[in-house]
């Protein structure tokens, strides 16, 4: 096996609002795609935003659900300033501040935020290793 993940697929519940807030406001590249899901390309995997009943539907699942999801998804960048600086864009453009960005137990500096479905990004920087 080839380890990688290639594409993060959330089920959301307004793909009009997720989509700008991913696209407008952290401002990822949207790539076409069918109607329905929506694509960004990011450097080595793919964000996809999908109806969250038809999402559910494909994988044969309820779409019930709530709380804790048990993950998060993080995104790392290469200084504290440059997670201050990705927490308060997220915010800006309508994310709920989680945890205000401070220095952590392993040594490194991370924030957290929940988009509009709820679901929680981690922006870290990691003094032990860079994550490209």
């Amino acid at each position: 096996m080839d380890p990688r993940i290639s594409l993060v697929t959330l089920g959301v519940a307004d793909l009009e609002t997720s989509v700008a807030f991913y696209r407008d406001g952290l401002g990822l590249p949207q790539r076409d795609g069918p109607e329905g899901i929506a694509f960004f390309v990011l450097r080595g995997t793919w964000l996809s935003l999908y109806a969250r009943e038809a999402l559910a539907e494909d994988a044969s699942v309820s779409a019930e659900g709530s709380g804790f999801r048990g993950f998060t998804l993080a995104h790392n960048v290469a200084s504290p300033e440059e997670v201050d600086a990705l927490v308060k864009r997220a915010v800006d453009a309508g994310a709920s501040l989680v945890k205000e960005p401070q220095k952590v137990f392993w040594g490194g500096y991370s924030g957290y935020f929940a988009d509009p479905d709820g679901f929680l990004w981690e922006v870290a920087w990691n003094p032990h290793f860079t994550i490209e």
